[in-house]
């Protein structure tokens, strides 16, 4: 009986959870795909294990269009400890100095709004981005300082939500690839007193906000049907790009890999008549459309 329950099924959707403290992405996506007997998952980028928050997860057909999420804004909140630099820029690493904060509220908003806009950034010596085929916190493990050229990243939004030095914390949206580490650790040196990021939260990515997540605890609680229920259709990863109707006829001369032709020029969502998500599809100048990313029909 207990074999049975464990087998795994078909599943397709995104989920959105609230990843907790102390837990890897990976090893959430983990419980989760466990929870849903779920044959295929993956997640739509990383939250440190520092971090807590919003994590899209992607079921079965959701997985092809899963890369669009990594492309998309987020939004932190992050709590700072001025006056302390650490290893590795947040609060898992060891103290590498300590100095007086003599820093005031006034004095602190007018260094936030030099970070503003497009700004460089010199990533962590403790991540995952890759050089000679390693990543960056294997080299720092052994000591090993290698290259780090600046990235160029924005920040759309950066305010003061609490003030309570040393600690303060801040709110941010900023575009993919920006370290909330190296923004901690660059106001603190724009202040004059260093500071390494306490604790994180992502409470929006893409459209979905954290108020619309659910917890591993949340999800132990329900039956499988409660659980199917809170997953999204695939194609809010995409609901972004317009949505093109196909009738019955082209929809499945579509999925046979014919080409269509007089179709509007652009990207598309492409819809059945019912309204069912086919997958992406692009127009040229001519007009014919091409497929770039078709689901699989679903057969029982």
């Amino acid at each position: 009986m207990s074999t049975v329950k464990r087998e795994r099924r078909r599943v397709d959707g995104v989920l959105l959870l609230d990843k907790p403290l102390g837990l890897s992405s990976n090893a959430a996506l983990q419980r989760a795909k466990r929870l849903f007997r779920a044959l295929k998952a993956g997640h739509t980028g990383t939250l440190d294990p520092l971090a807590t928050g919003l994590l899209p997860l992607c079921f079965g057909e959701a997985t092809k269009f899963s890369h669009y999420l990594l492309e998309a804004d987020k939004t932190y909140l992050a709590r700072l400890r001025l006056g302390q630099t650490t290893t590795t820029g947040d609060a898992e690493g060891a103290v590498t100095s300590a100095r007086p904060v003599a820093v005031d509220e006034i004095h602190f908003r007018a260094a936030m709004a030099r970070f503003l806009g497009e700004i460089e950034q010199i990533p962590p010596r403790f991540s995952a981005l890759k050089h000679q085929g390693r990543a960056h916190y294997e080299y720092a493990r052994q000591g090993i300082d290698v290259p780090r050229p600046p990235r160029r990243v924005r920040i759309d939004r950066l305010s003061l939500s609490s003030w309570a030095p040393p600690e303060v914390s801040i709110e941010v949206a900023c575009s993919k690839g920006t370290y909330i580490r190296t923004l901690a650790e660059d106001l603190g040196e724009a202040l004059g007193c260093g500071a390494h990021l306490a604790a994180l939260r992502r409470v929006a990515t893409a459209g979905f906000a954290i108020e619309e997540a659910h917890t591993l605890e949340q999800l132990e609680a329900l039956d499988e049907g409660e659980r199917d229920a809170l997953l999204l259709p695939a194609q809010v990863l995409v609901a972004h790009l317009p949505a093109l109707s196909l009738s019955a006829d082209a929809a499945r001369r579509l999925q046979q890999g014919q080409l269509l032709q007089g179709y509007a020029t652009g990207r598309w969502r492409a819809q059945g008549p019912a309204g069912e998500f086919l997958g992406l599809v692009q127009v040229d100048e001519q007009g014919e459309l091409k497929s770039t990313r078709l689901t699989s029909e679903r057969r029982e």
